[in-house]
């Protein structure tokens, strides 16, 4: 296998497309020199999509040809073509060939999932540089992530490889947005935490208002996030069991919220010593699946 490029060899661009923002960035030496934002539009085709990713990058001085890697939501297989696995995210998604698109638009572009690309970012330059088995889990509205074995992001065919949300939970019971029923995501993402918090006789709580009441000594409160805590944990039970993995970093939203990761490793207690791995903050925050879109890019480029 080829040798990762060091972080100080990523110069050139990227964007990143979520449920919510659109960022692009001018990379330099590994740093984001530059960022540019601006809100997605959850209804717009994925060709409308692209034309916002290239007026911010157009703004950064991108020509076409400059090496760019893109991260979006949603399922990025082998052939290119991009498919949403939320339609409550993305809603006019669905097999569309971003490669073609990118190509049309913005010159030749590498693409992958934006969980993924921040799992490589992570893994290679973050939480996981010292780590032979590595695993991103980001918990925020949903549950995503990517995993990274021997310095290599973890990948297949279907684009399937790294949607750890989409795993069973003995702990859940409700649907997933996946269309899976009882899965991580369904418990532990912010969804499923508001719908919680509705059958507890909490309409109208989001996973903010329930994190705050927990932290005010709220026990209805309390039980959920340690129910979505309970999830995570034995999340990484399994993928520990699965993968070998030594490391696993937590982003997102409620991923990072105060005392979640705690709360996570404290459930992670209830494992054999043997199924628990080191459980850490992801570093790098809004740059992660930028800096790992253009790493993922360069290194398929010298490949």
């Amino acid at each position: 296998m080829t040798t990762p490029l060091p972080r100080t060899a990523l110069t050139g661009f990227a964007a990143d497309l979520g449920g919510t923002k659109i960022a692009a960035a001018r990379i330099h030496a590994g740093e984001v020199a530059e960022r540019l934002i601006a809100p997605t539009d959850p209804a717009a085709d994925p060709d409308a999509q692209l034309v916002v990713i290239k007026g911010l990058l157009d703004l950064l001085g991108h020509d076409s040809g400059a090496p760019l890697g893109v991260a979006v939501a949603g399922r990025v297989d082998a052939e290119g073509m991009w498919h949403a696995v939320n339609r409550g995210t993305l809603h006019a998604i669905g097999d569309f060939s971003l490669r073609d698109g990118l190509s049309r638009h913005l010159g030749p572009a590498t693409s992958l999932n934006d969980a993924a690309a921040a799992a490589l970012a992570e893994g290679l330059f973050g939480a996981g540089t010292d780590s032979a088995g590595f695993a991103f889990i980001t918990v925020s509205t949903g549950v995503g992530g990517g995993l990274v074995i021997g310095n290599r992001l973890l990948s297949s065919g279907n684009g399937l490889a790294g949607h750890v949300g989409f795993v069973s939970s003995r702990f859940a019971s409700g649907p997933c947005g996946s269309g899976r029923m009882a899965t991580v995501e369904s418990i532990a993402g912010g969804r499923g935490i508001a719908a919680a918090a509705a059958a507890a006789g909490y309409e109208g709580r989001d996973a903010r208002a329930v994190f705050d009441a927990a932290a005010e000594g709220q026990d209805w409160a309390g039980r959920i996030v340690d129910s979505s805590a309970h999830a995570m944990a034995s999340l990484i039970g399994d993928l520990t069991t699965i993968l070998g993995l030594d490391t696993v970093a937590i982003g997102g939203s409620i991923g990072l919220a105060p005392g979640y990761i705690d709360r996570i490793r404290l459930a992670l207690t209830e494992e054999p010593e043997l199924f628990r791995p080191r459980v850490v903050a992801a570093r790098l925050g809004h740059d992660a699946p930028l800096i790992g879109a253009l790493a993922a890019h360069l290194n398929k480029e010298r490949s």
